[in-house]
């Protein structure tokens, strides 16, 4: 990774971030009826913030320098436009403003960020094709069906969420038949076997992941899990870190540390209100090292998930108070 910390990292949900060729850099701000404009760190809070209090705002974090952005902006641009109102779009450049994308904890662009209510509600991160972006703003502005793929994805995704390992198993197996270079079939399929002690067959399979796709995001996940579930091991003993935040709740070495177990546990909720604790108390102590463990949380977890949605809301109310 360069010194910018923008420049690279995770991509989005599709197997390549590629989608026909390049596009031209996002252009200057719209006209005040156009769906689409450019935002400034001043003029957020009323874009979006406010905004989003009427309808959806989706938000493009985006910088000249970055390729995937020049390909993404314009089809994005071209779908909200066609969707005659149903939400907005608003563009930030991280190198002109990095102030609100830091904070909501935007390591990689493109990126995509829809704001309900005030808040985040969803998004996604890469370049995506057009269909893909019509679904998704169908999902956060009122459904479509999804695509075939996508339905047994997500009919893996909810076996695996029952229980029901070997049925996931035989969907990744049928989607990765189909197109053996799915990144999501065979991150999702690695995770399976993580999640069930396998940890030899997860790194095998993910070995297998077609080069240049390594930076999609069910692989970042499972691989910021790996690396998190590796650190944990060489932590104290949790009962120690207990005590000693009993005796002193300002101990934020060791809450930081008793964050990264509950995380490992599984007891994710915990784990985030410990470093949300810490914030609170002294935002920027150590460097920002709890806001920094929170992202990699986020990065473990999934830009979807609904914990890390939920948290990123919660992280955004107390940057923002």
């Amino acid at each position: 990774m360069s010194d910018n910390p923008y420049q690279s990292g995770p991509g989005g949900y599709t197997t390549s971030m590629q989608f026909g060729e390049t596009a031209a850099a996002p252009n200057g701000p719209a006209s005040s009826a156009d769906p689409v404009k450019d935002t400034t760190t001043s003029g957020f809070s009323a874009d979006v913030i406010q905004e989003s209090r009427n309808q959806p705002v989706l938000v493009d974090f985006w910088a000249p320098w970055c390729g995937p952005c020049r390909q993404l902006t314009p089809v994005l641009e071209k779908v909200v436009r066609e969707a005659r109102g149903r939400v907005k779009l608003v563009k930030m450049n991280i190198d002109d403003h990095p102030a609100i994308p830091g904070q909501l904890g935007i390591q990689s662009i493109p990126a995509v960020i829809a704001f309900k209510d005030g808040q985040p509600f969803d998004g996604f991160m890469g370049a995506q094709p057009e269909s893909e972006i019509r679904a998704f703003i169908d999902k956060v502005a009122g459904g479509a069906a999804p695509d075939p793929l996508a339905d047994a994805l997500a009919a893996a995704a909810e076996a695996a969420q029952n229980g029901d390992v070997q049925s996931a198993m035989q969907i990744y197996s049928a989607v990765l038949g189909q197109d053996s270079e799915n990144v999501e079939a065979l991150g999702a399929a690695a995770t399976i076997l993580y999640d069930n002690g396998d940890r030899e067959q997860a790194s095998d399979l993910l070995g297998r992941v077609p080069q240049g796709k390594e930076n999609t995001e069910a692989i970042v996940a499972l691989k910021a899990r790996m690396a998190l579930d590796e650190e944990v091991s060489a932590l104290g003993d949790p009962m120690d870190l207990a005590r000693r935040l009993a005796d002193n709740p300002k101990d934020h070495e060791a809450r930081l540390d008793l964050a990264k177990i509950e995380n490992a546990r599984g007891e994710r909720e915990k784990a985030a209100d410990h470093l949300l604790a810490i914030i609170r108390d002294d935002r920027h102590w150590n460097e920002d090292a709890a806001r920094n463990q929170l992202l990699q949380f986020f990065e473990a977890w999934g830009p979807a998930d609904e914990l890390t949605l939920s948290v990123r809301r919660r992280l955004s109310s107390v940057l923002f108070s």
